[in-house]
């Protein structure tokens, strides 16, 4: 490469409100002294090779003008979009402005906030002179089952090589914007930025991490994030 590297990362948090019971979109629940989307920048804060942080949250989102979050390093606006993938390739056309296409972004769920530093850290340092790029995972310890649309077994799974996919999921600006481009001009629906850039035909690494990195998706999962961030000491 003819310039250093540089590292930024993309927090869709747009579109993801499912409210849980409660009367805040998930990402704006209380976790400890802090938001849960507080806990996710945090963790990306304290990787020193991220750049800035681009949080893509809808436009009309009352609850991010009061969150009043004190960042270390830059932290970037975008509006966000229908889906996922649109927030994400709106974080990326942003940061495109002052990034070079060949800079990493790591796109990082706004509510998984327990990522740990030594994860983030190890997916910078595997990924680095890669490729491709990946994402952090997990291999699955459980018998998967595949189902037909009656719910009864059709199969068996090999679990010794199906993983989890978790998040930060780690790509150069100019790849993930194209693969963002070309499913979104396929109308190939995508859920994660991993499955956008396989579209291209290209193979993300997986790199192990921990599964105390869960999504908040359930009430009980957020009993659960601030059982592991007291055991990581962060909350």
């Amino acid at each position: 490469m003819s310039h250093s590297q540089r590292y930024w990362a993309v927090v869709p948090a747009a579109g993801i409100g499912r409210r849980m019971g409660a009367e805040v979109p998930k990402q704006y629940l209380p976790l400890g002294r802090q938001t849960v989307l507080e806990h996710t920048l945090d963790a990306l804060y304290e990787e020193p090779r991220i750049q800035a942080v681009c949080v893509v949250h809808a436009v009309d989102d009352p609850y991010w003008k009061t969150l009043r979050y004190s960042a270390p390093r830059p932290l970037i606006e975008a509006p966000g979009g229908a889906e996922r993938s649109d927030s994400v390739l709106s974080g990326i056309l942003n940061l495109l402005t002052q990034a070079h296409p060949d800079d990493w972004v790591l796109v990082h769920d706004a509510a998984r906030p327990c990522l740990r530093r030594e994860d983030i850290a190890n997916l910078m340092d595997t990924l680095t002179e890669d490729e491709v790029g990946g994402l952090l995972a997990v291999s699955t310890r459980d018998t998967m089952k595949e189902a037909d649309d009656q719910g009864r077994v059709v199969a068996t799974l090999d679990r010794s090589v199906i993983w989890h996919a978790l998040t930060p999921q780690m790509f150069r600006l100019q790849t993930l914007h194209e693969a963002l481009v070309r499913t979104r001009d396929d109308a190939r629906p995508v859920t994660d930025e991993a499955s956008a850039v396989e579209h291209l035909g290209l193979k993300p690494k997986l790199v192990e991490g921990h599964a105390d990195n869960l999504k908040i998706t359930r009430p009980e999962d957020l009993a659960l994030a601030g059982f592991y961030l007291q055991q990581q000491e962060r909350l």
